[in-house]
């Protein structure tokens, strides 16, 4: 049996955070509410959306499990009925697993278009040990393509990469399919796929619409919905990432991490990797271990211990060596 899970209500364009009251009116969302943001995406909207509900507003300083932890007394305390994410990855994810524990819904309003965290009901909480958990979708999504064109550069190229990281992800769900008889959803697989095809095929674009990027993240996270797991949008290059995350003094942002391993990934399963390495560079990710401020190690390393990061049938199975991590990166010119 199989629990699809989808946001109630999307909106997107330019100034969408003005119609806060009416989206919240129409969702019945009444009662008590909590805004969380961090203090730069508080300036942005996060303010605003306070001021709006005539809500309280918590600020995010430290690690996400400490957040979650201070933040649920404050719910219960305040008899608070729903919650409102404002921001990146991070605050998003914080206010779904908070959602999720004190068993009310919560509101998503990116402030990037970094993530396809967006509109999906999984979590990734970056404590002491990265932990990936279930959540809710969120009922609701406000995307303010004003406020997400203004975004640092940086932040739009990661969405774009982390979007195109389905295109090995699907593939690796293919292969669990055929090797281990896992569960395999065509409809949310293609889903998948075909936003990580718009996102290649309008590289160029994006910067120009940003709406392209916006739908394509919002598409991915309800192909995890109708999926019931991450599956179509996180394999192997995920894997990598979280590496990187575990084993690199200072890793890059999610996206950008998840691009890179994308380009290594479709070498393994004989894609076309080429044409991955250069729809980032056209997005503006990195392509290079350099590109990410990453040493040549810290990527041979994640290679190597990608497969045990979560337990996940992908591409790297059962491991590969670290020559043959060296090999890959240096044919792909992950590094040099």
């Amino acid at each position: 049996m199989k629990n699809i899970e989808l946001p109630r209500k999307v909106v997107t364009g330019d100034g969408a955070i003005n119609s806060i009251n009416e989206i919240v009116d129409e969702l019945r969302l009444w009662g008590n509410s909590l805004v969380i943001a961090d203090e730069n995406t508080r300036l942005i909207a996060g303010d605003k959306i306070k001021d709006a509900l005539k809500s309280e507003i918590h600020i995010v300083t430290e690690a996400a499990d400490i957040e979650v932890e201070k933040i649920l007394p404050e719910v219960k305390k305040n008899s608070v009925k729903f919650l409102a994410g404002v921001g990146g990855g991070r605050t998003i994810d914080i206010t779904k697993v908070v959602a999720l524990k004190a068993n009310i819904p919560f509101l998503s309003i990116p402030t990037a278009a970094s993530h396809d965290g967006i509109a999906s009901p999984q979590a990734s909480l970056k404590g002491e040990v990265p932990t990936s958990l279930k959540a809710h979708s969120p009922i609701g999504i406000i995307c303010d393509t004003d406020i997400l064109r203004k975004a640092p550069a940086r932040l739009t190229s990661a969405g774009a990469a982390d979007v195109i990281s389905n295109y090995t992800a699907v593939l690796d769900w293919k292969l669990a399919k055929e090797e281990k008889g896992e569960y395999y959803g065509d409809y949310a697989s293609v889903l998948a796929m075909l936003s990580s095809e718009i996102v290649i095929y309008n590289a160029l674009k994006i910067k120009e619409d940003i709406s392209i990027l916006v739908e394509a993240l919002i598409s991915s996270g309800v192909a995890i919905g109708i999926a019931g797991s991450s599956r179509p949008c996180s394999g192997a290059e995920h894997n990598f990432s979280h590496a990187l995350d575990l084993f690199c003094p200072t890793p890059a942002l999610h996206g950008e991490q998840c691009g890179v391993g994308t380009i290594l990934m479709s070498y393994l399963h004989g894609a076309d990797w080429q044409n991955i390495r250069d729809s980032l560079k056209k997005v503006g990710a990195p392509t290079t271990a350099k590109g990410m401020g990453i040493e040549d190690k810290c990527i041979i390393e994640a290679l190597v211990k990608a497969h045990s990061v979560r337990d996940r049938y992908t591409i790297l199975r059962d491991g590969i060596t670290e020559e043959k991590a060296k090999e890959i990166s240096k044919i792909t010119g992950v590094i040099e």
